[in-house]
């Protein structure tokens, strides 16, 4: 007989739960899309002890492609049918690039030249100078931040989602 009631109130539980199912399920998807945010940023040059030369991209030493990830992330999960949706993204034309790796083949790119004052890689359209390109590196590996990102989601869901759903039993 016990075993029955031990059933009857489990099922008390989850009818008790289920109305606060939906703040659970906002609440850890949230904080999910945040542990991704920073994830992704973790894994976006320019990282720390990384020792990589200043003849990097521009717009990675700034910190600007990592800074995307931010601003362009939809992090507030919105209701869609079935459950809720949040979005990972960096919208940096060159994103996917540094994400996934690229080749590099010799070329001439007009406006790019070595700044004699801070010994980096700048890009002004208007100058008078460019470099050539592609000649030592043929390959550039890429960092995989969205692979990443998608475990500390993962991750995050997982973790959260038991902890929350034992919670509200409770």
């Amino acid at each position: 007989m016990s075993y029955t009631v031990s059933l009857q109130q489990r099922i008390q539980q989850l009818k008790k739960a289920q109305v606060y199912l939906d703040k659970v399920f906002y609440k850890v998807q949230k904080e999910a899309t945040l542990r991704a945010i920073e994830a992704a940023q973790a894994a976006t040059p320019p990282k720390e002890g990384t020792g990589r030369g200043p003849y990097i991209g521009t717009n990675t030493i700034t910190g600007e492609l990592k800074a995307h990830w931010a601003t362009d992330s939809q992090i507030a999960p919105q209701k869609i049918a079935g459950g809720y949706r949040t979005i990972l993204a960096n919208n940096m034309k060159y994103a996917s690039y540094v994400n996934d790796g690229h080749r590099m083949d010799r070329h001439f790119v007009p406006g790019l030249y070595v700044n004699p004052e801070s010994k980096l890689l700048e890009y002004d359209p208007k100058a008078k100078v460019g470099l050539v390109v592609g000649t030592k590196t043929k390959y550039v590996k890429g960092e995989f931040m969205t692979d990443k990102a998608k475990e500390a989601y993962q991750k995050t869901v997982l973790d959260l989602l038991d902890k929350e759903i034992e919670r509200t039993l409770k």
